[in-house]
């Protein structure tokens, strides 16, 4: 049972603390509101949300001391950039990388790294606008769909997929680029070789423990 457990570990290890965000996107309208909530951490040990200035001043913690809410009322550009929760002792979450924009344009993307092999869906939204509209979309600067809809999906998403991705619509204009993060799974191979290499230390080290005894 060890020695499964320790694969895991290995392969698949994630931060206890994560800093999620609303409305779920890394793009944003200026003026519009962004709140940012840590989850797994202990609000007593001095954890906060802060980019690379500043620690944000408006949170609540309203009746758990593992969630922490902290709100951007008006954002405006200058708030683009990283976000992280950071407790008391240096220890940090995820971040995610919020941008502001005074466009009239939006790409919507996850705002968590996605898992090799989902599909994902890229949207692009025009400002005060509730029907979607067609759109153009970008990879790297290079166009790789028109959609009607203006939507875009990504079946079967591989790490070859990972870029700036940005959208136009004729007309209203370009958004901002945001970073697709694909995360690759754990390949089967690996975990194997994780599994004998650790079973044969076990051997190795069972072998001269008895050895000594005798």
């Amino acid at each position: 049972v060890n020695w499964v457990l320790i694969n895991l570990v290995l392969c698949c290890s994630v931060s206890d603390a994560a800093v999620r965000i609303a409305p779920t996107r890394l793009q944003i309208f200026e003026y519009q509101s962004i709140s940012f909530t840590c989850f797994g951490v202990n609000v007593l040990a001095g954890w906060r949300v802060r980019n690379a200035n500043e620690f944000l001043k408006t949170c609540s913690n309203v009746t758990v001391t593992s969630t922490l809410t902290c709100t951007i009322e008006y954002a405006v550009i200058s708030d683009s950039g990283e976000y992280w929760c950071e407790g008391g002792g240096g220890e940090r979450s995820n971040t995610v990388h919020i941008t502001v924009t005074d466009g009239s344009v939006i790409l919507e993307s996850p705002v968590l790294p996605v898992m090799e092999g989902e599909d994902v869906s890229l949207s692009c939204r025009k400002k005060k606008t509730s029907s979607n509209l067609p759109a153009d979309f970008y990879k790297d600067g290079l166009h790789v769909e028109s959609s009607s809809k203006g939507e875009m999906t990504i079946h079967r998403v591989s790490k070859s997929d990972e870029g700036n991705y940005k959208c136009n619509i004729s007309g209203a204009g370009e958004s901002p680029e945001s970073w697709l993060h694909v995360r690759g799974k754990c390949d089967k191979v690996k975990q194997s070789m994780l599994v004998f290499s650790f079973l044969l230390l076990f051997h190795q080290v069972n072998s001269r423990y008895k050895l000594q005894l005798n």
